[in-house]
């Protein structure tokens, strides 16, 4: 994926004939920059070094057609505030200051060693990006735009890490922009904080919403062949564990539906789904859907994430997970282990087999607690390690962002075939527990690998909702 990211600088017309080589020498930095930026693998449209209120409404225009999905703003030296209002006013996306200075600090003893005052104030200049930025925020800050900082110098790790963040939290907004969310079937009746308002969701993301039937499901499951269903058996060998308590017959049926399942996500491009479904008993869509769960945990592990019980907020949360390349495993709570002083969290599928820790369990469930029929599930931890919680929630006031960091820990899980896995919170279980309710998500949340609080954030501020950051 290529996505088109803004670059412009800015400076002072006036200091060019002042100060010979200092025009050139800026201009070297922001080329560093743009070159370097292009290594996370986006275009970079850059639209130079503005200097005057003519080349700020030029650079404006060229951003604003360029279609970026956010813009990083180069304070080359003191700049003045009117040659950065005209670009960003014409801009609906964020505006990222680069207060980034040469180096470190200045050699203050070959500064000094220069002797012209002239010779060492154009010297100074290069290394004066701080002062225009109180200015810049001033003027932001009235205007309602928005903005935020990234300071240090041009090989500060920290504010690569910074920039790479913001590139990735851009990528992630067009894969939510461009996403097809498939429903399946309906809610789990009565689950009332699982309730999708899907018009809030395709304004707030972007996203598109596919309605799917199930008898189109149906069509495809009664259409597979022999030899799809032994390929796909291979697949689930080569993905899973399969226990040998599985009955053949269940194998099969789930070989089956999973064929069923790849046809019409293919059939709908789509990028995401979530499904659920009851029926009359022993219904033939009853059949189908009490044989999803090693098929969806092959989607979710393939970049299509999938969300039982019809819960779009979350499959929302583990799209924004894997296009983060962090995963994103269906869970909600599971139980608390005081001794411990951990949360434990789980589902019976789907799952993110490409998370796991270790192989991804296919074992037989005789019953599905709270749903109709039994059959296979998936039995996994999420790696141990650092972990970040992500919920898509529907306020009073709109989507929000919850997220939380932790840690998956090593103990003893239950065995139950399903996803179960330990998580320690730096504020502790209970606190944890506390502040996340209280904030109103689902009790489903999604699930993935490393601490990425500040890229959601980060996609909070492009998308410009809020993000809550428990811990």
């Amino acid at each position: 994926m290529s996505i088109n990211i803004g670059l412009f600088g800015i400076g002072l017309d006036t200091y060019w004939p002042q100060f010979p080589g200092l025009h050139e020498r800026l201009l070297g930095y922001q080329e560093y920059i743009s070159d370097r930026m292009k290594g996370y693998d986006v275009n970079i449209v850059d639209a130079g070094l503005v200097d005057t209120v003519e080349k700020a409404n030029v650079a404006g225009e060229y951003l604003k057609n360029s279609d970026v999905e956010i813009v990083f703003l180069f304070v080359s030296t003191y700049a003045l505030s009117h040659t950065v209002l005209p670009v960003a006013r014409r801009l609906n996306v964020p505006v990222i200051i680069l207060n980034l200075q040469p180096v470190k600090a200045i050699d203050y003893e070959n500064f000094n060693k220069l002797g012209d005052r002239g010779k060492m104030t154009g010297e100074w200049l290069a290394y004066c990006q701080a002062c225009p930025v109180p200015e810049i925020a001033c003027v932001f800050n009235n205007a309602g735009l928005k903005y935020d900082f990234i300071t240090g110098w041009l090989d500060d790790p920290e504010a690569w890490k910074e920039i790479g963040d913001w590139i990735d939290a851009a990528k992630v907004t067009y894969v939510m922009r461009n996403n097809r969310l498939g429903v399946l079937g309906h809610h789990f009746h009565g689950m009332l904080d699982v309730y999708a308002d899907l018009t809030r969701h395709a304004i707030t993301f972007g996203t598109h919403i596919e309605i799917v039937e199930m008898c189109e499901v149906k069509k495809y499951r009664d259409a597979v062949t022999a030899e799809e269903i032994a390929a796909k058996i291979e697949e689930f060998n080569s993905k899973f564990d399969v226990s040998e308590e599985c009955d053949p017959i269940e194998i099969e049926r789930a070989a089956r539906t999973s064929i069923a399942l790849d046809k019409l996500v293919e059939n709908h491009n789509l990028g995401s789904m979530a499904y659920y479904y009851e029926g009359e008993s022993g219904n033939d869509y009853e059949n189908i859907v009490t044989s999803v769960i090693a098929g969806n945990t092959l989607l979710t592990g393939r970049n299509v994430p999938v969300a039982g019980e019809c819960e779009v907020k979350n499959v929302q949360a583990m799209k924004i997970m894997d296009a983060f390349g962090a995963g994103g495993s269906f869970s909600e709570y599971y139980a608390m282990d005081f001794n411990d002083d951990i949360v434990m969290l789980g589902h019976d599928g789907p799952a993110h087999f490409a998370i796991a820790e270790g192989r991804v369990n296919l074992v037989p469930l005789p019953v599905y607690h709270g749903k109709p029929g039994k059959g296979l599930s998936i039995q996994m931890s999420v790696q141990h390690g650092p972990v970040t919680l992500l919920s898509v929630v529907e306020g009073r006031e709109g989507i929000f962002l919850l997220v939380a960091e932790g840690e998956s820990v090593e103990g003893p899980i239950l065995q139950i075939g399903n996803t179960n896995s330990r998580y320690r919170f730096p504020i502790g279980a209970k606190e944890f527990v506390n502040r996340w309710s209280k904030e109103g998500p689902s009790h489903h949340c999604a699930i993935g690998v490393g601490h990425i609080a500040s890229k959601i954030e980060k996609l909070g501020t492009i998308l410009n909702i809020k993000t809550v950051h428990i811990c």
